[in-house]
């Protein structure tokens, strides 16, 4: 199929380890932006819970950067395995846009723990947030053209979906928690936001690397992103049920809110899971059309 790399041993552990990378920094920026626009409004476990979630992300992510180094070092050596611990190989990956990436991700997510310190602790994160997200615009297929407009658009459509995905679990932990059902009403109103923000960047991204609605149905690229969209489609499908009827039933005390509500926001978590899966591939072994 055109614009598709072959798959191999390497390419699916490249894939394992991007979509974990991808999930930390999300779950790490999600947790920093949860707590810092519901510090006044979340339970203390909750609260506690973002801030745990956020510094346990960010160390795995940490690791993941290590993993990757050596993955894309054995990748480019030719040399399978052995290439990951090569000096010059990874002397290669260092200087290339990966290891540009990885000094801006490695220093957002160290920021990041700084969320456990109290008061400071939590611009410093805002900040570390901020870098971890532009880490994505130096390297993949933000480095296309026009270069500016993609990197900006992929920033905010980055930190969009950090808020939504770094939310997902304290919310499960706020529909056990007395006023959680307000909390959760209150995150639904600014989803509504987010979600129109994701969808006007997402599609505006979507077309500046297709180039054409054609090209969608004519390439891997096109074809892993329509695959993408579904399982989105699905997600916002989920989280729509949750603001309209499992929220307002939550509030009301209904017998068993709680546990449909919580079951919910898990079908959400695994619908991420799949999106996170999906990105990596199309960012490892597909070409943008406009590109080709």
């Amino acid at each position: 199929m055109t614009g598709l790399a072959p798959i191999d041993g390497l390419v699916v552990l490249a894939i394992l380890a991007k979509a974990i990378g991808y999930g930390a920094a999300l779950l790490a920026m999600g947790g920093v932006l949860f707590s810092a626009v519901f510090s006044q409004r979340a339970e203390a476990s909750v609260l506690r819970l973002a801030r745990q979630l956020a510094v346990g992300a960010a160390l795995v992510g940490l690791a993941v950067l290590a993993i990757r180094f050596g993955v894309r070092a054995a990748r480019i050596s030719g040399m399978g395995f052995e290439g990951a611990t090569d000096p010059m190989m990874l002397g290669f990956v260092w200087e290339s846009p990966l290891g540009t990436a990885a000094i801006w991700r490695g220093i957002g997510e160290l920021a990041i723990l700084a969320i456990l310190v109290p008061r400071i602790g939590q611009w410093i994160a805002l900040v570390g947030t901020v870098a971890a997200a532009i880490s994505f615009a130096q390297v993949g297929h933000a480095l296309g053209e026009p270069r500016a407009a993609l990197a900006v658009l992929l920033v905010v459509h980055l930190l969009a979906a950090a808020f939504w995905v770094g939310a997902l679990v304290p919310l499960r932990r706020a529909a056990l928690v007395p006023d959680g059902a307000d909390l959760l009403d209150h995150f639904g109103k600014l989803a509504a936001f987010g979600v129109a923000v994701l969808i006007i960047v997402g599609t505006t991204l979507a077309w500046l690397l297709s180039g054409s609605v054609t090209a969608l149905f004519g390439t891997a690229y096109g074809l892993a992103l329509l695959v993408k969209v579904a399982i989105v489609a699905v997600l916002l499908g989920f989280a729509a049920w949750n603001k309209v009827r499992l929220v307002p039933a939550l509030s009301a005390e209904k017998s068993g809110a709680a546990h449909t509500l919580r079951r919910s926001i898990s079908m959400e978590i695994l619908a991420v899971v799949m999106i996170l899966l999906a990105t990596a591939t199309i960012t490892s072994v597909t070409t943008p059309p406009v590109n080709l």
